[in-house]
């Protein structure tokens, strides 16, 4: 049974892989196409040309960077790897709980050593030729850095607080499992701009003058809790602008890239500022963090139910089942009903969009955001009519060519 169960799991990567590859080569294939009438103000044909040869230059690299990633966890999966690092860690600590952060750890790790190469390539080859770059090799690793930190220190934590009830509770380690992740998921949307933020990035207050005082005037207009809008240092790693707002309930704060108050006018600012407000209005954020917490409680439930098996372990060539193993062979089985579900909440974000888009129109202007969306779109690059169905799988928001029939009509 568990050889059979090791076959599904590398049948569902295959056929996940394949998917994706079609998928891309579809979309690549898009670049063919005439530029709509709709964006030929963006797109003449030098830019054109260049936003092609950006789209192929990431494709090739995250074409092999996907296919090392294929053989790498199938290799893992059939030759049994996954249980040689558990023999690892276990001749490392007794202790079931330091096991599955020596584990995870030692993966991770590997991850990122296969990675690295690729990251440095898209970073300071593609990005640099294309005028994007503004990182330099020491912000890279300062960053680096930073998230091993955080993420050791956070998730491992969390790991830890997971193992610990589980060998606690038992059968009812779901219910307890779903609160904690649910609310530390719940404290990062809440505190993500005041607390992890800074580690990265440096934060200002946007200074007095036109743009703040037509925002301002804007959140008074429509009643939005505005509490501080601050500058972000974007420019220190990329050229390519940004916005977004942070925080929840009464406390929201306005988050913009240096780059995208140096390359748009207060009006095309605000525009932006007027869609995401939508979301507030339209309640988006909270449908969305309520739709997550529902589907957490159910992975929780349904892994809580399979953790004991002996078979989870088998799988990877383990004869003991250990909780890490559990959750990581649970990991790859829920794949699948990951991808489904996420295609539904692509479909719930982009309608989200549309309605955030009508929004702004409605309490601002259409003629400002289609103009910062193509200076977005244009500034990055993006492809201007990308095939329907990698649309459908992969986009959280609808087209640009899209967005602007919809605001048209």
């Amino acid at each position: 049974m568990a050889q059979t169960l090791l076959y599904i799991i590398i049948a569902f990567i295959l056929i996940e892989y394949i998917f994706s590859a079609v998928l891309s080569y579809l979309n690549m294939k898009s670049w063919d196409q005439p530029v709509p009438a709709e964006l030929r103000d963006i797109y003449d044909d030098e830019k054109f040309e260049k936003a092609r040869a950006y789209a192929k230059d990431n494709n090739r690299v995250s074409s092999i960077s996907a296919f090392l990633s294929l053989a790498v966890t199938v290799g893992f999966l059939y030759f049994r790897g996954f249980a040689w690092v558990d023999g690892i860690a276990h001749s490392i600590s007794d202790n079931a709980i330091i096991d599955g952060l020596i584990f995870f750890g030692i993966i991770m790790l590997a991850n990122s050593i296969i990675d690295l190469p690729f990251e440095l390539y898209k970073i300071f080859v593609i990005e640099e030729k294309y005028g994007f770059n503004k990182m330099t090799i020491g912000t890279f690793i300062g960053d680096k850095i930073k998230t091993a930190v955080l993420v050791s220190i956070l998730g491992g934590a969390i790991y830890a607080l997971l193992a610990w009830l589980y060998s606690l509770l038992g059968g009812y380690f779901w219910i307890a499992g779903w609160a904690v992740v649910s609310s530390v998921t719940l404290f990062i949307a809440a505190f993500y701009t005041s607390v992890l933020l800074p580690v990265f990035n440096k934060l200002i207050p946007l200074e007095s003058g036109d743009l703040r005082s037509q925002i301002e005037r804007y959140a008074e207009k429509v009643s939005f809790p505005l509490t501080n809008i601050m500058v972000m240092n974007g420019s220190k790693r990329s050229s390519k602008a940004n916005a977004f707002f942070s925080g929840m309930g009464s406390s929201k704060s306005i988050v913009l890239y240096d780059t995208l108050i140096e390359k748009m006018t207060p009006d095309e600012i605000t525009a932006v500022l007027a869609h995401e407000v939508g979301h507030y209005k339209k309640k988006h954020i909270l449908q969305s963090m309520a739709i997550s917490v529902v589907q957490m409680g159910i992975i929780f439930f349904i892994f809580g139910w399979v953790a004991g098996n002996p078979l989870m372990a088998e799988v990877l060539g383990v004869k003991e089942n250990r909780f890490y193993l559990s959750l990581l062979t649970f990991t790859m089985l829920y794949s699948p009903v990951s991808t489904l579900i996420g295609l539904g909440m692509n479909v719930f974000s982009r309608k989200n969009e549309y309605e955030a888009d009508a929004y702004a129109k409605e309490t601002y202007s259409a003629a400002p955001l289609i103009s910062s969306l193509k200076k977005l779109y244009s500034d990055q690059l993006g492809n201007p009519q990308p095939h329907p169905a990698y649309v459908f799988v992969h986009y959280s928001h609808p087209t640009l060519l899209q967005r602007i029939r919809a605001m048209a009509g």
